[in-house]
């Protein structure tokens, strides 16, 4: 027979073993959706990317705020990290940052998209403004903010940032995209004693992208990063029009495109500077190598430089003749190698006189 004493041991067990099921479950729930442990949580906020991510910005790219963290642990980066939101499946998104030095070795062309600056306008880069010195690029569906901030107590060198937004996008979480990018950047270089000339806080990045219906516009209303085009013979070249983004001294990069009557871009023309310039001359090596894009066989681009007051790196201008990979075509047919150097010539000294560079010459 059971005893008052047994049975107050077995309800006992039962209460204490009902209580740690508790306990595993709701952990379980609470590590999955992001509220502590190693992979989520505030606390894996505040560690990421060595402890400089900037939090502001991150629920409105996600579109939660339910929001965990893991470092990537790569050591061709100063800091890496990716955060993640709550949701799944088709709504789900990830944004990831890699952070890394301009003096240090390029990064692949996987993640600096220049392999794709000889076809149409697939090679997007806005001007992030409001100070930055930075670009918003588009590619297959994803979106990527790069920053480079140079350090004004360390000549030549400044700190990369590369931010890239996987999952569906429109202005409010490119917006938070840029925020993220350019603040972590800037505590990144901080932290290591680089001191930046930050621009303001982001607001109203746009989703809106080059070669939709009603971007082109007639070569003789340039304003923007075209201007340079508009004294040149472009239009009896067989590009009378031109797709443009606004005029920006603090950008990273320029592009201009000029575009055919069937509203094709016909020409690209693309001007890089400092941690850019090294960025993109990086990821040309590479191609070639690789056997993709131009090759001085082909003779179907032009090159210049010069020297720019920012960067030991020379600032590298460079018109292609485009390929259109919709209908696998030229949309200029002929490429005209004295139109290409006329255009880019015009292009790089309007270029260079907007950034006080100097020494605009043709590349070999």
């Amino acid at each position: 027979m059971q005893t008052k004493t047994g049975a107050r041991r077995v309800h006992a067990g039962w209460w204490a073993g009902a209580f740690l099921l508790v306990l595993a479950l709701v952990g379980a729930v609470l590590y999955g959706t992001g509220s502590f442990g190693s992979g989520g949580g505030e606390g894996s906020l505040d560690r990421a990317c060595d402890g400089s991510l900037a939090q502001g910005g991150l629920s409105e790219a996600l579109r939660s705020s339910h929001l965990r963290a893991d470092d990537e642990g790569d050591s061709d980066y100063l800091a890496a990290c990716r955060v993640r939101g709550s949701q799944s499946g088709p709504q789900s998104s990830s944004l990831e940052l890699k952070l890394r030095w301009s003096t240090a070795k390029a990064p692949s062309q996987e993640l600096t998209w220049y392999n794709a600056d000889y076809d149409g306008v697939r090679e997007q880069a806005a001007p992030l403004g409001q100070g930055w010195s930075g670009v918003v690029r588009y590619a297959g569906g994803t979106y990527q903010v790069m920053a480079a901030l140079d350090c004004v107590n360390q000549k030549n060198k400044a700190l990369v940032a590369y931010g890239d937004l996987l999952g569906t996008a429109n202005g409010s979480t490119v917006t938070g995209l840029g925020r993220v990018t350019t603040e972590t950047a800037r505590r990144t270089a901080e932290k290591h004693g680089c001191q930046v000339k930050a621009g303001k806080r982001l607001t109203g990045l746009s989703t809106a992208r080059l070669g939709t219906p009603g971007t082109a516009k007639p070569l003789s209303q340039a304003q923007g990063s075209c201007a340079a085009l508009r004294g040149t013979d472009a239009a009896r070249g067989g590009t009378p029009e031109v797709m443009e983004y606004p005029a920006d001294p603090d950008a990273p990069q320029t592009n201009c495109y000029l575009v055919t009557k069937a509203k094709k871009p016909g020409y690209g023309l693309y001007a890089y500077y400092g941690a850019a310039a090294k960025d993109f001359l990086a990821s040309e090596g590479e191609q070639l190598k690789a056997g993709y894009g131009p090759t001085h066989a082909d003779r179907d681009y032009a090159w210049a430089t010069a020297t720019c007051p920012r960067s030991a790196q020379r600032a590298v201008f460079v018109l292609y003749h485009l390929h259109d990979g919709d209908t696998d075509t030229y949309p200029v047919p002929h490429y005209s190698a004295s139109f290409a150097r006329d255009a880019l010539r015009a292009f790089a000294d309007h270029e260079a006189k907007q950034r006080g560079c100097t020494g605009v010459r043709p590349a070999a």
